[in-house]
């Protein structure tokens, strides 16, 4: 995508209401912006809003990367990153990250040092953790699907010791299945009130968002389709504070790559039409309101008029 232009007038036509409803989000001077390029499978992206920096995977690539508001630098932030995915910050602002080739999550603690924080379940190595969230009790929520062990691109060749399941790590150490019997589970997120737990499940025909009730914090009841993605390929997504999904999409083709945001009962109400399939993406900036995008080879943002939830 190196010959890739932004819009040359606005509003940014790639920003589309599919719904009336979706209008009061988009900012009229606000284009999509390509902030970084050139690599393999771009994911995870998370938000340092204390240091305003951006940090994501390149899973593929085995590094994490970094880009910095102020300069609009590009610069490693890990390298090798044992092929890490999803990433997120806990409560102590620290970066959570799940890692593909050790078949592990990990906490990079403030003096950069790594803690491991789960690799097996019930003395069982774990497959390979792919998205991860923090709840405000400080438990971690991950997904554990195969991916990273089907192929020697972004991990390596094992047979599954463990069936892809929805984990809670407990502040104690303590780990638990929450969610099982998803056909690949992948992308993650709480809504603003942590009353719900939407799951993406990649591997269904066709493939689903899925919505669950958080039960006292800890277990989670009344699985349910949120969302039938239809021909389209849902992958990682955050919610904003009307507790909208803004979910990456993608299935190669154009109005299927990019981002597709649905109301809280799961209606289509926009879309940001990018010329990559986008994996994953985050709020950042100042204000929680700029849009960064993890899609394929490239990171992009945009400013919206909303705010992601605040999970720091």
């Amino acid at each position: 995508m190196s010959d890739w232009q932004p819009a040359q007038r606005y509003p940014d036509p790639a920003i589309v209401s599919v719904d009336a409803s979706f209008d009061r989000y988009r900012l009229a001077l606000a284009k999509i912006e390509r902030i970084a390029h050139g690599f393999r499978w771009a994911e995870g992206p998370v938000w340092l809003g204390d240091a305003r920096t951006l940090v994501w995977s390149d899973v593929p690539g085995n590094a994490m990367y970094r880009w910095d508001e102020e300069s609009g630098a590009v610069g490693v932030f890990r390298k090798p990153s044992n092929n890490a995915n999803g990433n997120t910050r806990d409560r102590s602002g620290r970066i959570v990250t799940c890692e593909h080739l050790t078949r592990r999550v990990t906490r990079t603690e403030h003096d950069g040092r790594l803690t491991v924080l789960a690799d097996a379940f019930e003395g069982k190595r774990l497959n390979s953790p792919n998205d991860v969230v923090v709840r405000s009790d400080g438990s971690v929520w991950f997904t554990d699907p195969i991916f990273g062990i089907h192929a020697y691109y972004e991990g390596e060749i094992d047979t599954p010791q463990v069936a892809p399941n929805v984990y809670r790590l407990d502040p104690d150490g303590s780990l638990a299945v929450v969610a099982e019997g998803i056909n690949q589970p992948n992308g993650l997120a709480f809504s603003p009130d942590e009353s719900t737990l939407y799951v993406v499940e990649s591997r269904a025909v066709p493939r689903k968002i899925l919505a669950y009730d958080v039960v006292a914090g800890k277990t989670l009841a009344n699985r349910r389709v949120l969302i039938d993605a239809g021909p389209g390929t849902p992958d990682g997504f955050r919610c904003d504070i009307d507790g909208n999904l803004w979910c990456g999409w993608g299935m190669g083709q154009a109005g299927l790559d990019g981002v597709h945001v649905f109301n809280p009962d799961g209606r289509l109400i926009g879309r940001i039409d990018l010329p990559e399939r986008c994996a994953n993406l985050t709020f950042g900036g100042v204000h929680r309101n700029r849009l960064f995008m993890a899609a394929s080879t490239s990171v992009y943002a945009l400013y919206v008029n909303t705010q992601g939830v605040a999970y720091f």
